[in-house]
């Protein structure tokens, strides 16, 4: 999974790049046609069926699938905190280039996973940069892209070919899963959780972040959601099968409680526009 450019080593080159050390005149190009790629979600973590290493899953609304991506343990575990909205004390690796791109006046707007050779998946970082006409292409392992990306709240697109790879590679879930489908992040629902948010005695999956069009509806943290096209999910990776069995052109059905009352909400299945994460230190005793 070694690329020419690792973690350290893009926070280095983007300081250059601001700095006018250097020009992109010997980058590595993109792969494939913008426009040809797919937009896709960050849905979870899990692991390879074949030697237990870390994937990220994503989610492909049209094809109706999850594609899972290598990516490396340090990675990973950037991704679920993320994913749980958890700001470490103090920055790691991720976290810092996050911050320094901040301080440079740049942001992150797109990451590519743009092409595969010799079975390695290739990355690509796309930022806007105060003074500059044209974005700025930085060359990343995607598993480094995919983390700054959930942090930043930068779109993701995949290439065809890809995506076609990665739909060969068998995935595991995780235990106590943490998952995200058309906007909206689920954490399994504790006795711990229920009797500290006050919610009622139903089954379901709890909601812990929304963006987009579920969060423009008024859905909130806290919520929990009873049903998806009249089925309870049991888990959160059930919650995500659900999203995904919905028909080709139709909205997902949602019923959740929130605040006392039982909400229904229909969203469609495209990948709502990215935002950054919410960062916070997680309460003593509930993390969500």
């Amino acid at each position: 999974m070694a690329l020419p450019i690792r973690p350290l080593h893009t926070l280095v080159a983007l300081l250059a790049l601001s700095c006018g050390l250097i020009t992109t005149s010997n980058a590595r190009e993109l792969a494939a046609d913008i426009d040809e790629m797919v937009s896709v979600e960050i849905a979870t973590i899990g692991v390879a069926a074949l030697g237990h290493s870390p994937v990220v899953l994503l989610r492909e609304p049209h094809a109706r699938e999850v594609i899972p991506i290598f990516i490396g343990t340090n990675e990973a575990n950037a991704i679920l905190r993320a994913m749980h909205g958890i700001d470490t004390p103090r920055p790691l690796t991720h976290e810092l280039l996050g911050r320094v791109i901040q301080g440079l006046d740049a942001t992150l707007e797109r990451v590519y996973v743009d092409d595969l050779v010799d079975n390695t998946f290739l990355g690509m970082l796309e930022f806007r940069v105060a003074g500059r006409e044209q974005p700025l292409r930085i060359d990343s392992r995607p598993s480094d892209a995919l983390a700054l990306a959930l942090r930043a709240g930068a779109s993701i697109h995949v290439a065809p070919k890809v995506l076609e790879a990665a739909r060969q590679i068998e995935y595991e879930g995780l235990d106590d899963q943490i998952v995200t489908a058309v906007g909206i992040t689920v954490n399994p629902l504790t006795d711990d959780l229920r009797i500290a948010l006050d919610l009622p005695d139903e089954a379901g999956v709890l909601v812990s972040n929304v963006t987009g069009p579920a969060e423009e509806a008024g859905m909130e943290p806290g919520a929990l959601i009873l049903t998806v096209n009249g089925e309870t999910p049991a888990s959160p990776l059930a919650f995500l099968e659900l999203v995904r069995r919905t028909p080709a052109e139709q909205p997902v059905q949602i019923h959740y409680w929130q605040a006392g009352e039982i909400m229904e909400l229909e969203l469609p299945t495209e990948v709502p526009s990215p935002q950054p994460r919410r960062q916070r230190h997680p309460e003593p005793g509930i993390a969500l």
